[in-house]
């Protein structure tokens, strides 16, 4: 199956999920939006109130200020692609349950794999602890890592940035990143496959990559 194949069967399945309580309260589920072959994937946490009537990830104030700051590095939606570690609305907006993520989370790893972006970017905390796991987002947001073979980021919710306003210039900053990290990804990447001859590589098992810490490069 093509990617596009792949993630159109994920967003059908999801459409009639009932995995977990989510499914009571939903008018319509969000498996996410944008290119099959992005180079970018942001993952955030649930949808809201918008997202839960149009079945489209971020299209409220937060969204708003997401699609302000993907324009910040000359990028669209139709760039990259966009989903939530919960694809279903969690009541009154509140954090999704740690069941629900992983009721979710087989979507989720489908999404990732058919996709093979570059990027990955977290917004929110419980997005970031699917690659982080308990690090704490001030600590850590803005930074690339590799985990589970894909180099992620962590940043903080667009929605922080509107309920704190002193957070927006930090997620400004943190996607200024964006760009650079893609850009160094590939100067290695073009690097490595000058100087070295091809290699077979063997894959890993999910429990094997499960015990692999993520690794920061060192130039961010």
């Amino acid at each position: 199956m093509s990617s596009e194949e792949i993630l159109q069967e994920v967003a059908v399945e999801v459409s009639t999920c009932s995995r977990c309580k989510l499914c009571k309260g939903r008018t319509k589920a969000v498996p996410g939006e944008g290119s099959p072959t992005a180079k970018i994937m942001f993952i955030g946490e649930g949808p809201g109130y918008h997202e839960d009537k149009q079945a489209r990830p971020f299209v409220g104030p937060a969204g708003q200020f997401l699609d302000e700051l993907l324009a910040s590095i000359k990028l669209k939606r139709s760039d990259v692609f966009i989903t939530n570690v919960v694809k279903c609305r969690p009541p009154s907006n509140r954090d999704p349950e740690r069941d629900e993520m992983v009721a979710c989370n087989d979507y989720l790893d489908r999404q990732i794999a058919a996709i093979r972006p570059q990027v990955i970017v977290t917004l929110g905390r419980f997005s970031m602890s699917k690659f982080f796991g308990s690090e704490r987002i001030s600590a850590i947001h803005g930074r690339a890592r590799r985990k589970d073979g894909y180099l992620c980021i962590a940043m903080y919710h667009p929605a922080a940035g509107l309920h704190d306003p002193s957070k927006k210039d930090v997620i400004r900053q943190d996607f200024k990143k964006i760009p650079l990290i893609i850009a160094e990804v590939e100067r290695r990447a073009a690097l490595r496959a000058a100087e070295q001859p091809a290699q077979t590589i063997v894959p890993t098992s999910p429990q094997q990559r499960e015990q692999e810490p993520p690794q920061q490069l060192s130039l961010f």
